[in-house]
């Protein structure tokens, strides 16, 4: 049986009072992060092999099915806002189509077929990486769309919550978090996806900071898409700077980013 299917350490939940409903979640949540770190040598072991890839050209590509695969468009979709990369660099593609991000399409996650020709709607390069998101790790559409794409020769690799599922025997890079049976029998979208989110945070994080998107700690690629943002991007000038605040804010918005306005600061004081 599947460790994601298997039943709940707690019963009759229905009659729990609410803080003991809170309480027992926030219970099994704190086993999320220590699964994690067990799978840290796996992580570590794929983004080795992304990072060259993508300074070749290659890009980021997650692919998955309900909840796994609205994680895997989440992670992607803030990946240009946050580093300042093209949209189409890190890719999240979910079985069904954006509409599956807010209504399940059905029987979307059933084509093994379907995911490699959402792949090639986007074009296909050889230095690409795909990643297959499946809490069970036994989605068609993922474990079709990982297969064609290694037989492709493109670099694998995927995120389950169960040991030795079908997904992994299909990937170069297996990832594998193993949390234990959710709260609520089979809900996936609890513990797994916490798993699953704390990983792909962890991946695009560590290849962003890799190919160069972060200096010392800082977001100075990032879009200035909202005040929020254009505030949070004068601070850090001021402070790699010296400048007041005024001053860095005119060189933030003249230059158009924080790495643009450190940069010509410094060559025009040269």
């Amino acid at each position: 049986m599947k460790v994601t299917e298997s039943t709940s350490l707690y019963d009759n939940l229905e009659q729990m009072d609410v803080t003991s409903i809170l309480q027992n979640i926030n219970k099994e949540d704190k086993k999320v992060p220590l699964a994690v770190e067990k799978v840290i040598p796996e992580i570590s072991a794929l983004v080795d092999e992304i990072v060259p890839r993508m300074e070749k050209g290659g890009r980021l590509i997650y692919i998955g099915a309900g909840t796994s695969g609205r994680l895997g468009v989440l992670d992607a979709s803030e990946c240009p806002p946050t580093y300042g990369v093209p949209f189409d660099l890190v890719l999240g593609i979910i079985a069904g189509g954006d509409t599956a991000i807010r209504k399940a399409v059905e029987n979307a996650e059933d084509n093994p077929e379907q995911a490699w020709k959402d792949i090639l709607d986007y074009g296909f390069n050889a230095n690409d990486t795909v990643i297959g998101i499946a809490a069970s790790g036994t989605t068609p559409y993922v474990i079709g769309g990982v297969k064609t794409a290694r037989e492709n020769g493109l670099l694998t690799g995927s995120i389950t919550c169960n040991p030795d599922s079908p997904l992994s025997k299909e990937v170069a890079h297996p990832i594998e978090a193993v949390v234990g049976p959710e709260f609520i029998t089979g809900s996936t979208r609890m513990k797994s996806g916490t798993a699953q989110k704390l990983i792909l945070n962890m991946i695009s994080t560590t290849v962003m900071i890799k190919l160069g998107k972060v200096k010392g700690n800082k977001m100075v690629d990032m879009q200035l898409s909202n005040a929020k943002l254009v505030e949070r991007g004068t601070k850090m000038i001021m402070e790699t700077t010296g400048v007041d605040e005024e001053k860095a804010k005119e060189l933030l918005l003249t230059q158009g980013s924080v790495r643009k306005a450190t940069e010509y600061f410094y060559k025009s004081k040269s």
